[in-house]
């Protein structure tokens, strides 16, 4: 048995794992309302047959037949993930797998109602069946020495444990809580963007900021959808945004973010399609990419100039380019994570981590969840939550049974710092490029640092090369503070 024959397998693994993809976007992005339950069905189809791909006999017998010295690094980076794929997949029941994936199908329907009618109690039998089910799925993946929470978490950063990025993500919430109360003690905010901004002008500024951050819509395409993502891989990544006409800034950024995610993605190494080694290395990576567009160089006075003149012109703002950036940037205690300001949006992830974490350990349960979000959001943020669908139902990811997730919002934002550090220093013309609209070269240094290495490294490998050092939360810290302290003048 030869490592050909095991990549032949993993590829069409991977094909039939990338139209289950196109699945999950179809029903967010077109599929007409009443398909839900057929979508369920078809959904679950497919996850059982995907699990018994996963779970064949021979995936470890071919494991165990190839001579690992052998490989080359590419070769070696698909096994070291095929096994760890393997170990996992073969301890997870076929009839839990399916039904998984049922659950998650029909949930996103009853969440999104529900969200709609803010009606939490209608939520919550789905989510604790889907809470429950997640439980015996970590308990029947979890390695030896993993926590339930850490089987999970591995699924989204691989080899991650719940201890080291506790320890990680620990360094984030006294030094935003801190800046966060200097920001309201200095008296201080900038004045907002007001005013009534059309559906097609901001699809029309949307795209053209895709485009300016290097989107190929050649390989990809751009809906509307309730909660924006970005779906897909290489030469079909497919992007999402929402469109408020009082709040632009939510269409526009969304953008940037997921036209991040999809340039890592149409930027990773074809020659490897549909291995492992071809794949993103992790999220809490996929979200530094996204990040980084979004907040260092999307948010920047310097970028923040150019699309200043792009608002001038498609809308007639009154507001100057230095008011502009600070209406950007401008800084509030806001109940949706998706349009939080920088200062504010770890603390939204750090308190859903907390809060899925004790899910997961059975340490809350979820009639209590409402409750522990309420009092944990007004002790964060100091105000309370008026209505669920700017708390406990904002989200879409417990609905899709997407655990282990959260955390990885903040671990990227944390790349991002880093590798932004790194690149201001490797692009010393970056400020100026961005005051023109114009990416190419920061593009150039992520493409050659971050995509395309793929999976051949390690996260914490390719993070520490790409860097100069491990990772830790003090550039992001120093970064806050100072864009921030410059803002709010203290």
């Amino acid at each position: 048995m030869s490592y050909a024959e095991l990549i032949a397998f993993e590829k069409q693994t991977q094909a039939l794992g990338q139209v289950s993809g196109l699945l999950g976007w179809d029903q967010e992005a077109i599929m007409p309302p009443k398909a839900g339950a057929q979508r369920a069905e078809q959904m679950g189809a497919m996850a059982a047959v995907l699990h018994a791909r996963r779970t064949d006999p021979r995936i470890g017998d071919w494991l165990t037949s190839i001579d690992a010295a052998a490989l080359n690094p590419a070769e070696a980076a698909n096994i070291r993930r095929i096994r760890r794929d393997w170990l996992r997949n073969e301890r997870m029941p076929a009839d839990l797998a399916e039904e998984l994936a049922k659950l998650t199908s029909v949930g996103h329907g009853i969440w999104a109602q529900a969200r709609a009618d803010e009606d939490v109690a209608a939520f919550l039998p789905t989510l604790t069946r889907m809470v429950a089910r997640q439980r015996e799925a970590a308990d029947a993946q979890k390695l030896d020495d993993e926590t339930r929470y850490d089987a999970l978490l591995d699924g989204y950063e691989p080899g991650m444990r719940t201890g080291p990025l506790t320890d990680i993500l620990g360094g984030l919430r006294a030094p935003l809580s801190e800046l966060r109360a200097r920001i309201a003690e200095s008296g201080h905010q900038p004045r907002a963007l007001e005013g009534q901004f059309d559906a097609d002008g901001q699809m029309a500024v949307a795209r053209e900021l895709a485009t300016v951050f290097g989107y190929d819509w050649q390989a990809g395409r751009m809906d509307l959808v309730t909660h924006p993502f970005c779906s897909g891989t290489l030469t079909d990544v497919r992007i999402t945004t929402r469109v408020d006409p009082i709040r632009p800034f939510d269409c526009l950024y969304s953008v940037v973010h997921e036209v991040g995610h999809a340039v890592y993605e149409q930027g990773l190494p074809l020659e490897h399609a549909l291995t492992p080694a071809g794949g993103h290395v992790s999220m809490g990576v996929h979200e530094s990419q996204s990040r980084m567009l979004e907040n260092q160089m999307g948010r920047s006075r310097a970028f923040c100039t150019f699309l200043h003149g792009k608002m001038v012109a498609q809308f007639g703002i009154d507001l100057d380019a230095e008011q502009f950036y600070a209406a950007v940037n401008r800084v509030g205690p806001g109940f949706i994570r998706t349009e939080a300001d920088e200062v504010h949006y770890n603390l939204h992830v750090l308190m859903r981590f907390d809060l899925e974490r004790a899910l997961i350990m059975g340490e809350l349960e979820v009639s209590d969840l409402e409750a522990a979000w309420n009092e944990r959001f007004e002790a964060d943020f100091g105000v309370a939550v008026p209505q669920p669908s700017k708390g406990v139902l904002q989200d879409v990811h417990w609905s899709a049974g997407l655990f282990g997730y959260f955390p990885t919002y903040s671990l990227g934002n944390i790349y991002a710092a880093a590798l932004f550090a790194r690149l201001r220093a490797a692009v010393p013309s970056i400020d100026s490029d961005l005051e023109r609209g114009e990416t190419t070269a920061a593009l150039a240094w992520l493409r050659e640092n971050v995509h395309q290495h793929g999976s051949i490294l390690t996260a914490p490998n390719l993070m520490e090369r790409a860097t100069g050092g491990p990772v830790t939360s003090a550039p992001l810290v120093e970064y806050l503070n100072a864009k921030f302290g410059d803002l709010y003048g203290f």
